[in-house]
């Protein structure tokens, strides 16, 4: 028997000072049985880092032909697509080819280290794609303060991130890997 989602309910309150994007976002979280607690947090901290009034979730890992996060225009078009993970060149591609701008958001230590050196060459030409990592320790803490009701205070100022869990606070600092030049 499949096992099915498991539902999270997060109260996300994101003070963007370098966006001057200040809101708070009831969202409902559906987490696969295989992603882990780390990813769910990931993929609410990018959901955070580009915070807007369209932007959603997707159906994630539950499907191959989408992003974790997307925000399209009112008239169906992809503004902007974020995967989470190591992607390969083909997906990179693919999704450089569908959205006006693209980020991935890598973690994983030596191993996002590795595939970057693998992949970086090759995403030269894409002039609207961008490459963010988050270091593994930034990504185990955040990791750990998963729960199934929670309240979320993202702070961003001069590209730092403080995210408070329930009063315990995390401090990350994406490293850019590569621009857009959007």
């Amino acid at each position: 028997m499949a096992q099915k989602a498991t539902i999270y309910k997060v109260e996300l309150s994101v003070a963007d000072m370098d966006r001057h994007y200040y809101e708070t976002h009831n969202l409902t979280v559906a987490k696969h049985p295989s992603e882990t607690d780390e990813r769910l947090m990931v993929r609410l901290l990018a959901f955070a880092l580009n915070a807007h009034e369209k932007l959603e979730f997707t159906r994630g890992l539950s499907s191959d032909d989408e992003p974790d996060i997307w925000q399209k225009t009112l008239s169906g078009e992809l503004e902007l697509w974020v995967t989470l993970g190591l992607p390969t060149e083909k997906i990179i591609r693919q999704s450089c080819g569908k959205a006006n701008e693209v980020i991935v958001y890598c973690y994983g230590g030596r191993t996002a280290e590795t595939w970057w050196e693998k992949v970086k060459n090759s995403t030269t030409r894409f002039d609207n794609l961008q490459v963010i990592n988050f270091s593994e320790m930034d990504t185990n803490e955040l990791g750990r303060q998963v729960n199934r009701s929670m309240k979320l205070q993202v702070n961003i100022q001069d590209g730092d991130v403080m995210v408070s869990v329930d009063g315990s606070i995390v401090y990350v600092t994406p490293a850019k890997w590569k621009n857009s030049n959007h």
